[in-house]
């Protein structure tokens, strides 16, 4: 018998195709994982602005907790009765807060000048120069 034989008598044969898929998601992570490894965090903010420093930190805040949840499942924990649940909500708040923010920036901004240029043009005045006078005032004699 092969070793793959005797891993098949471990585990259903049912769930092999699952745990294969697991196994290349994790492979890719782990790919991730050493590429961010391999780029100094101080130098990866530098080049950031703010905003996107905030969000790097969330996005990496949220892939460790995520990936303790996962581990919480393999070890027969029930993670939605961890702590970690209410982390990565707290984690998707601030997500949530980054994103209108970002909302925000991205929203047209209202020139009050050219408003108030537009609204004072949009109504009528009369003109008191050009309108003509009134039959009252032609009307008035002149003393000596």
């Amino acid at each position: 018998m092969s070793e793959d034989d005797n891993n098949m008598e471990d585990y259903p044969a049912e769930i092999h195709d699952y745990l294969a898929a697991f196994e290349k998601s994790l492979v890719s992570v782990d790919e991730m994982l050493q590429t961010m490894m391999s780029v100094s965090r101080i130098e990866l903010l530098r080049k950031l602005e703010p905003l996107e420093q905030a969000k790097l930190d969330l996005v990496s805040a949220y892939a460790l907790n995520s990936m303790f949840w996962m581990y919480l499942a393999t070890q027969g924990i029930n993670p939605k009765e961890h702590p970690v649940k209410g982390e990565l909500e707290r984690i998707r708040t601030y997500m949530n807060k980054v994103k209108e923010i970002e909302d925000k920036k991205k929203a047209s901004k209202l020139d009050k000048g050219a408003a108030s240029r537009f609204v004072r043009n949009a109504l009528w005045e009369p003109n008191p120069e050009k309108e003509p006078t009134s039959k009252i005032s032609g009307k008035v004699k002149k003393r000596k």
